[in-house]
């Protein structure tokens, strides 16, 4: 039977100052209630079995430079380790340094998942603001101050921010493309295999946002909730800016949620997103690589879509002026697309390249054909 355990929640000295003695002594539960929703930025901890991390993680927060009233709140999922042991103490130490902290603890025979435990964080907490942090990462110092200066003027906005992978050598081309994409290009890169554009570690946000998408899939272990997320948050009109500072160490582990989530459903995903939201609009369009993922991207779209299809381009002489035959069409006859030379293609473009791989040929390419991204072609890949 599923057990939770709420720790009350405790005033964090910064806000008990304001109030003179005799206010202290007479105040009732709902002048607490109002003190608790002056708190500026609430920070918020899904846990599951983090034992490992959770110093680190709670002493960065206990090293923050900022001058808001900061809430810690933290969702215990389940844990199997000794997370719950470490979080009572980080407590302590964090209501002395003047943050307010809220911990629930659920007991269950199986978690529940990360999208759940981040519902329940935020939906305990206060802060007008929110900052996610994954309880195997790292804040750098002046964080939550920084974003809180940025979000403050763009309430409807996902701000991230850059970061420092450890171990360094780690996921290097995902960490240049996302510590390097322009931020003319954080709401149109949104479709290829990386993910969003800025990493959820690093989201912070004003609680209309979270209100407004109403919070993250629940649908529990290998489910991209953050991605789902980040999907709806920009149908609905939502902005992404990136602080351009470093704010955080992004960790990368085999343990880590990111690895239980299979590549296959985060494919699907991105093909059901940039059907509904770009080929609906298209009448017809070419897949740029005539190669392995092109095929793939062609296979996987609808058949309405894979009608408007007029042909793969390609640099490859070998395939250049044949045809692909999609032999596992129920249509007869089965259907042939061309294959043509990349200069002889007009937009729209799906791009299913690959950036970085082929010394800047294809980049170069692509930059002589002189279309605009987000209305002539969309990155897949």
């Amino acid at each position: 039977m599923a057990r939770a355990d709420q720790i009350t929640v405790r005033h964090s000295p910064k806000l008990r100052e304001k109030m003179s003695q005799e206010e202290e002594i007479l105040e009732s539960q709902e002048n607490e209630k109002s003190n608790l929703e002056k708190i500026d930025v609430s920070v918020i901890i899904p846990v599951h079995n983090a034992g490992q991390w959770l110093d680190d993680c709670l002493a960065s927060i206990s090293l923050q430079q900022h001058t808001l009233n900061v809430e810690v709140s933290l969702f215990l999922d389940s844990c199997t380790d000794d997370s719950e042991r470490i979080v009572q103490g980080w407590s302590t130490r964090l209501i002395e340094q003047g943050y307010a902290v809220i911990t629930t603890v659920e007991k269950n025979e199986n978690p529940k998942g990360v999208g759940f435990a981040k519902n329940r964080s935020v939906e305990q907490s206060h802060g007008e603001f929110l900052c996610f942090l994954d309880s195997d990462d790292i804040m750098k110092p002046t964080r939550i101050q920084k974003q809180y200066e940025l979000a403050f003027h763009n309430h409807e906005a996902i701000i991230g921010s850059k970061f420092t992978r450890d171990p360094p050598d780690s996921t290097l081309r995902y960490s240049k493309w996302a510590n390097e994409l322009d931020e003319s290009k954080l709401t149109l890169q949104i479709y290829t295999s990386h993910g969003p554009t800025v990493i959820m570690p690093t989201w912070f946000c004003h609680r209309n946002v979270f209100d407004r998408v109403g919070g993250f899939s629940e649908a529990g272990k290998g489910t991209p909730e953050d991605l789902i997320f980040f999907f709806k948050h920009l149908q609905l009109g939502g902005k992404v800016f990136r602080h351009p500072d470093n704010l955080l160490v992004y960790r990368y582990h085999p343990t880590a949620t990111t690895f239980s989530i299979d590549e296959q459903t985060i494919w699907n995903l991105r093909i059901q997103e940039i059907e509904k939201c770009i080929l609906s609009h298209w009448e017809s369009f070419t897949i740029w690589n005539a190669g392995k993922q092109g095929r793939k991207f062609y296979r996987s779209l609808t058949t309405e879509n894979q009608k408007k299809v007029v042909a793969f381009c390609d640099v490859d002489v070998k395939k250049i002026g044949t045809c692909y035959t999609y032999e596992e069409s129920k249509e007869r006859p089965k259907p042939k697309v061309p294959i043509v030379h990349f200069s002889q293609i007009k937009p729209p473009l799906i791009i299913c390249m690959k950036m970085d791989l082929t010394g800047g040929k294809f980049e170069e390419n692509l930059e002589s054909l002189h279309l605009e991204e987000g209305k002539d072609y969309f990155h897949f890949n």
